[in-house]
């Protein structure tokens, strides 16, 4: 969830990759296909971006170091002698497959897996790990055609099975001879003291590897693809392993889906939850929660606290990049045509029943930031209005109480908790985030425009905040452009569909199949366990898919909007289809020339008066 523009930067190989003309896959409007080995009818959508834009995207690293580079091509799966590399099983565990490339891509690696080349340090060498794009890419099946949405929900990706894969192919060749005679074989390796050299090498990968699986990552069930408890694991990584304290390990309560990407940038938050503005330390957050390394233990930063492999300069090109990403535009030519006779009245209900808090072009716009930039405003909703699952605001991240042992951070906190024995996650949390952050910066010698431009025109440091988080939590209604791409719906993913999302909520399935074929007609995912088997229990703890329910009845505690028709129901799903109107419809970064101003706007859902509670009945299912 990052970006940045062209920077030319060795490690990034820009300055090559303008320099070479790609003449791999070219991209087409509005649409252009790809030919890979497993499928020759995949649509590579026009959302704004070249193939050298998409190139970058999935692999330019953030720092991430979940293994040695060498380790992951050689490695073999579990219970067999494939490579666990191999498209086979990636694609097992969700994961799109890579568009080989000689400047980006050379060995051939899965969509979001990206090199880190540390050239010094304690972490020296060539690692990989997973960047943006290997949750924030999807995939559409229908068919037997693929279309990738770039920037969009992977929703088949099962981050606790790759995990827990890789950790059982980390483990293997340590009991297993053969197989570990055949990884040091494929290393070259013959003498003893670099198979001595591997194995040590084994069991500390191994080791951090198994740790998430059995303790940062361990849910009390089955979340299943395309959903993580993201606020859980980065808590459970940063207060528990880099701090070395196991005793901050809490319980991942609060799966949410993979959000898509385009319009983030150009929004006034970047999150779910109405918390975060900036998006640096957004970024930095959600790199130390897929592995990258960092030192939280040395006593001063001279002794090397705070070093990292964050790649801020990486995670600048990405959030540059994102910043011209267009949403998809419905490909009609695949999905089937349009019902332009809907179109017009979906435009209206929606109008009527969802821009209150809801957004498309041309948006609605705040008051100018730094440089005079504007970002779209959507409603920060409260939870107990909305009524959607509220898990991730009971959890450590959102708990003001000293509840987190500091460990060598306790002398760097602010007051009053320096030298605490216990502090707010928060405040730790915080510091790292910042600490850390700082420390990669100073290696990129940026002016200050460019900080400016970093921390997407907010306020940062000792500045006074220009957001201000809701007092009470809420979670953010964002831009509704290329939804249609999204499913599942609601922050959990526990909405299979449109046509369910806008129906009474007690009328939702509570049990459903998550399948990777695309639903063309209620628009969203297909349930019936043909193309997928885990099966979505509304029942579980942080699985709820109560609440944005169209009922009769008070607005707030669940109920957003009025009883619509079925009829009603399919025009509001034809006009969300209809959206962005235009193939590469890049909403501009910073505002347009005129925007709407949402303090002026009368209908936004923060103007709206306390006794907006009016109903009207419609004939029910």
């Amino acid at each position: 969830m990052l970006m940045i523009a062209l920077i030319f930067d060795p490690r990034h190989r820009l300055t090559s990759l303008i320099l070479t003309c790609y003449i791999g896959l070219a991209l087409l409007a509005p649409m252009a296909r790809a030919q890979d080995k497993h499928s020759p009818e995949a649509v590579f959508l026009d959302q704004g971006w070249s193939q050298q834009d998409r190139l970058m995207y999935y692999y330019t690293t953030q720092g991430s170091a979940i293994l040695p580079y060498d380790l992951f091509l050689h490695l073999e799966e579990a219970g067999s002698e494939r490579l666990f590399r191999s498209d086979k099983v990636m694609v097992g565990y969700g994961m799109l497959p890579g568009i080989v490339d000689p400047e980006w891509n050379p060995d051939g690696l899965p969509v979001g897996m990206a090199r880190l080349d540390v050239p010094s340090g304690r972490w020296q060498g060539s690692w990989v790990g997973p960047n943006c794009a290997a949750c924030h890419n999807g995939e559409l099946q229908y068919q037997g055609q693929r279309i990738r949405i770039d920037g969009g929900v992977n929703q088949a990706l099962d981050t606790r099975a790759f995990i827990g894969g890789l950790a059982s192919a980390l483990e293997e060749p340590l009991r297993d001879t053969n197989k570990f005679d055949r990884l040091a074989k494929r290393f070259g390796y013959t003498s003893d003291t670099d198979k001595s050299k591997l194995r040590d090498n084994l069991v500390a990968v191994s080791k951090e590897t198994n740790h998430y699986r059995t303790l940062t990552g361990l849910e009390p069930h089955f979340f299943g693809p395309g959903r993580v408890d993201a606020l859980g694991n980065i808590h459970n990584r940063l207060s528990g392993l880099a701090i070395g304290a196991p005793e901050n390990w809490a319980a991942s309560l609060a799966p949410v889906k993979f959000p898509f990407l385009w319009n983030t940038s150009q929004s006034s938050w970047v999150q779910w939850s109405g918390i975060v503005s900036d998006p640096m330390p957004r970024n930095v957050a959600e790199a130390i929660g897929v592995f990258i390394k960092m030192d939280l233990q040395s006593k001063t930063p001279e002794e090397g606290l705070y070093e990292s492999t964050l790649d801020l300069q990486g995670q600048l090109t990405i959030e540059k990049l994102l910043r011209r990403l267009a949403p998809p535009s419905w490909p009609e030519e695949v999905l089937g045509k349009i019902d332009r006779d809907k179109v017009d009245r979906g435009h209206e209900l929606f109008g009527e029943n969802c821009t209150k808090c809801h957004s498309t072009w041309p948006h609605r716009w705040s008051e100018p930031k730094k440089q005079g930039k504007r970002f779209i405003e959507n409603a920060l909703v409260p939870a107990a209005y909305v009524g959607t699952d509220a898990n991730q605001f009971k959890s450590i991240a959102f708990d003001p109480r000293p509840t987190t042992l500091p460990g060598a951070l306790a002398p760097h906190l602010p007051a009053p908790f320096k030298d605490a024995s216990l502090a707010p996650y928060s405040v730790v949390s915080g510091l790292v985030i910042k600490k850390v952050s700082e420390r990669a910066m100073k290696d990129l010698d940026l002016s200050s425009a460019e900080i400016e431009d970093a921390h997407g025109y907010r306020a940062f440091g000792s500045e006074k905040t220009l957001e201000a988080p809701p007092a009470t939590p809420s979670y953010k209604a964002g831009p509704r452009d290329g939804v249609w791409a999204t499913a599942p719906f609601l922050h959990n993913g526990s909405v299979p569909s449109i046509y369910e999302l806008l129906r009474p909520a007690a009328k939702r399935p509570v049990t459903f199949f998550v399948g990777r074929e695309f639903d063309p007609i209620k628009v969203g995912i297909d349930t019936s366990g043909q193309s997928g088997k885990f099966l979505f229990d509304t029942r579980f703890v942080g699985n709820s898919n109560k609440g944005h329910s169209f009922e009769d009845g008070p607005r707030g505690k669940g109920v957003i909007g009025r009883l619509l028709s079925d009829q009603e129901r399919w025009a509001i799903i034809e006009y969300l289809k209809s959206i962005p109107t235009h193939p590469g419809q890049v909403t501009p970064y910073g505002g347009p020339v005129n925007p709407v101003e949402a303090s002026k706007d009368a209908t936004f859902f923060h103007k709206r008066p306390a006794a907006d509670i009016r109903t009207t009945r419609r004939t029910p299912d």
